[in-house]
């Protein structure tokens, strides 16, 4: 397994793990979106151009930063009928 790929499994394992911890303590986190890279928090915020620029700065490498909207259910499906 490349090491990319155990970055990846890891920062989503700590997604999850922050979304438990919303779900369970809705203080924790409220409305923001967390950035994560290289299996750490990096930012919390609500600002989606902070978000990005925390992440660049974090690691420059797209395949080892991750991020996730506190509050999204990511077990609901949507479908896409048409792409414009």
């Amino acid at each position: 397994m490349s090491s990319t790929k155990t970055i990846q499994q890891r920062n989503r394992e700590l997604g999850d793990k922050v979304l438990e911890e919303a779900q369970q303590n809705p203080q924790a986190y409220p409305g923001k979106f967390v950035g994560i890279a290289n299996d750490r928090i990096v930012v919390a915020t609500d600002d989606l151009d902070e978000l990005g620029r925390r992440l660049r700065q974090a690691d420059p490498d797209p395949a080892k930063r991750f991020w996730l909207e506190v509050g999204r259910d990511y077990r609901e499906v949507h479908e896409i009928w048409e792409a414009s």
